[in-house]
C-alpha cells in the first residue's frame, strides 16, 4: 500500500509540474518520460529522444503515449477557449458518457498530451490498488453446488 501511494504521489507532482509549466521543455518531457516509462531503454525509446532533441513535442508526447498506453487511443483533441484539451480512452468507440477517459488540458498542446498520459497512469494505478483491495481471495469449494430457487 506504501508503495502505491508513493507512486500515485509522483504522479500528483508530474501533474502539477505540467500544469504549471509555461512551455515544454526537454528536461520536462525527459522526467515525464522516466516516471511513466518503468521499462529498460527500448529502439522505441531512442526515437522519443531524438525527437525530444529534434524539440518534435506533438510527435514526441504521441509517440511516448503509443509507447507506454497500449491499450489506450486518442479519443479527443481539441482547441476551445485558448486550450487544448486531450482524452485518452481505452474504448473510444463507447458513447462520451460512458467512457472513462484520461483528461488535460493545457496552453501548449504537447503538454495536454502529456498531461492526459500522466492522468491514465493514475487512473491504472487506482484501479490496481481498488481491484486488490476490494476483491476477496475465496477457497475452491468442495462437494455440489445446488439451486434451491424456484423459478416458476
Amino acid at each position: 500500500m506504501l508503495l502505491n501511494l508513493e507512486h500515485e504521489g509522483r504522479f500528483d507532482v508530474l501533474s502539477d509540474k505540467l500544469r504549471l509549466a509555461p512551455a515544454l521543455t526537454a528536461a520536462l518531457f525527459s522526467d515525464v518520460k522516466i516516471r511513466t516509462n518503468p521499462h529498460s531503454p527500448t529502439v522505441r525509446t531512442d526515437r522519443i529522444d531524438q525527437l525530444i532533441r529534434a524539440r518534435a513535442w506533438n510527435d514526441a508526447a504521441f509517440a511516448l503515449v503509443e509507447l507506454e498506453l497500449l491499450a489506450w487511443k486518442l479519443r479527443r483533441l481539441a482547441y476551445e477557449d485558448g486550450e487544448w484539451h486531450c482524452s485518452l480512452s481505452r474504448q473510444p468507440n463507447l458513447p462520451a458518457a460512458l467512457d472513462d477517459t484520461a483528461h488535460a488540458s493545457h496552453e501548449v498542446m504537447p503538454l495536454a498530451i502529456l498531461g492526459a498520459l500522466v492522468e491514465a497512469h493514475r487512473g491504472m494505478s487506482a484501479t490496481r490498488r481498488i481491484s486488490f483491495q476490494t476483491v476477496p481471495r475465496a477457497r475452491a469449494a468442495s462437494g455440489y453446488a445446488v439451486c434451491c430457487d424456484n423459478f416458476s
